[in-house]
């Protein structure tokens, strides 16, 4: 029986209960608060919000580096001889953790890499997705796990919405004219994950409370998400009873399970406090292991 192990970036923001369940390995990307570089993780998201609100400006994220890698694919290998590594990987149109990834195991066997084309819970979903797939059919061949992960990637969809521009003013992706203009009108913006990237596609005006409902049934209405699963994701900060809001929602849709993800400081320095998010999968039955 081949033993498959799955690696990811902490970018990807996968539960730790579930992270240690499927023994998922997580390789920390870097998180830069002036002169200081943290590993994703090691520091508190509200170190990232302390930060903004100190400088108004928000922190640097940087990729895991190709030998962090190259130790971790090491170490893996040497502790599991006759493993396969399964790394899926952040977005490669959002981070260079894929091409460093690649350069790291140039002249390694029995290593895959995918590119996810996600981030943060949707990330997270496809990797879940795999996870149970491989736990459900251990005896899978490679090609095979492949392909399923594969479409796993074109069928996960994600977006969420941050309750605060500031933190994409401050990180070059609003202008001053549009700020100024959605904050009088209290506009909030849709991100969506198009093609790997992170696209402002719409917004919404009011409260997370008001916006709440109405983005969640656009979003499961328009990309037709599979009842089975939804995740919803959250940055530290949103209110306990939008929370419950939310999971109301998605249960009197039908959904079946529901896991939530709360942002890391990657994301968080994107999304700033009190965000909202879904991720979930196209009502494929081809999708299900």
């Amino acid at each position: 029986m081949k033993k498959y192990i799955v690696v990811t970036e902490s970018g990807s923001d996968i539960p730790s209960d579930l992270v240690e369940l499927y023994n998922i390995c997580v390789i920390p990307m870097h998180v830069i608060l002036g002169e200081r570089s943290c590993p994703d993780g090691s520091i508190p998201v509200t170190d990232v919000y302390d930060y903004y609100n100190k400088n108004k400006k928000i922190p640097s994220t940087a990729a895991t580096n190709p030998d962090e890698y190259q130790k971790l694919y090491q170490k893996i290998l040497s502790e599991n001889p006759d493993c396969s590594i399964i790394h899926i990987s952040y977005s490669s149109k959002a981070s260079s953790t894929y091409q460093n990834a690649l350069i790291a195991s140039t002249g390694m066997k029995n290593i895959y890499h995918i590119d996810s084309m996600n981030v943060s819970g949707g990330e997270a979903a496809i990797i879940l997705k795999a996870a149970k797939l491989i736990e459900n059919q251990p005896d899978i061949s490679s090609e095979e796990l492949i392909e399923k992960i594969e479409l796993y990637v074109k069928l996960a969809r994600a977006s969420f919405i941050p309750d605060t521009l500031d933190y994409l003013k401050a990180g070059g992706r609003v202008s001053n004219a549009s700020y100024l203009g959605a904050s009088i009108l209290h506009l909030k913006p849709l991100i969506e994950i198009i093609n790997g990237q992170l696209v402002s596609t719409k917004k919404y005006r009011g409260g997370m409370g008001r916006i709440a409902e109405k983005y969640f049934n656009d979003f499961i209405d328009r990309c037709n998400i599979d009842r089975e699963q939804v995740y919803l994701l959250f940055s530290l900060g949103l209110e306990e009873k939008i929370k419950r809001f939310m999971e109301k929602l998605v249960t009197d849709k039908g959904f079946r399970k529901i896991t939530w993800v709360q942002t890391g400081c990657v994301i968080s320095t994107h999304s700033g406090p009190g965000a909202i998010g879904i991720a979930g999968f196209e009502n494929e039955c081809i999708c299900s292991e």
